[in-house]
């Protein structure tokens, strides 16, 4: 099983406001949340890596689900009172949803919280997502970080250079027989290139390919040969 790990960082905001107090003895407060990510050299980045976040506050709240989409993913709202709440982080290209718990408090003004969120066998098109903020398997083996015109060469070639759709053909593949997996794995051993990155997993029995760093005649020969055999 490969699993990338990534580190969310929720930033809090709070201040009291003026505004007549809802129960006595507790001011009303103006606050907000938004949402990073910790790159693996420690520096902030936009939250890119998520399509969504929604955020279940407490049901005393006229709206308790709110939902938002665009980074940093920032709420603000008042209130007088603490709670822990869940936020739902929604990632691209079909990587789940993933929740982290968030305590809101009135201690300090500012404060931060950080959660290591995983992401269990990332499809490739995630991975190519996950690139943009760390290392991933593999990528210590000498697979290099893409500059946008690759990521532009990948996306071309996502929409049909080879007519082939890459999300149909990563399906197709897991819907093979273990000796037609086997022919699949010696394809690629015997046509990558310097920038395919395979991760063989002896241990655990699997073999790991990132479709969008093989060359464009073994894309089109793993999709012939998955289409003969699966519908796809």
């Amino acid at each position: 099983m490969v699993e990338v790990k990534r580190v969310v960082k929720l930033v809090t905001e709070q201040k009291i406001i003026d505004k007549p107090a809802v129960e006595q003895g507790f001011p009303m407060r103006g606050w907000s949340i938004k949402i990073y990510l910790i790159d693996e050299n420690g520096q902030e980045q936009p939250a890119t890596l998520f399509e969504k976040a929604v955020y279940k506050l407490h049901p005393s709240f006229k709206n308790p689900i709110h939902t938002v989409k665009s980074p940093p993913f920032k709420i603000q709202e008042e209130g007088w009172g603490e709670f822990d709440m869940e936020i739902v982080l929604t990632a691209v290209e079909r990587g789940g949803d993933h929740t982290i718990p968030h305590d809101l408090n009135f201690q300090d003004e500012r404060y931060e919280a950080k959660h290591v969120v995983v992401f269990k066998n990332p499809k490739p098109a995630l991975l190519q997502v996950l690139r943009e903020s760390g290392p991933v398997p593999g990528d210590e083996n000498g697979l290099k970080k893409r500059g946008k015109a690759d990521d532009d060469a990948l996306k071309k070639r996502k929409r049909g250079g080879q007519n082939v759709d890459m999300e149909k053909l990563a399906e197709g593949l897991q819907k093979l027989q273990e000796e037609d997996l086997l022919q699949v794995v010696q394809m690629v051993h015997d046509n990558k290139t310097a920038e395919t990155y395979t991760k063989n997993d002896v241990e655990q029995g699997e073999f790991h390919v990132d479709l969008y760093t093989l060359p464009d005649h073994l894309v089109k020969m793993l999709w012939d040969f998955t289409a003969a055999r699966v519908e796809v």
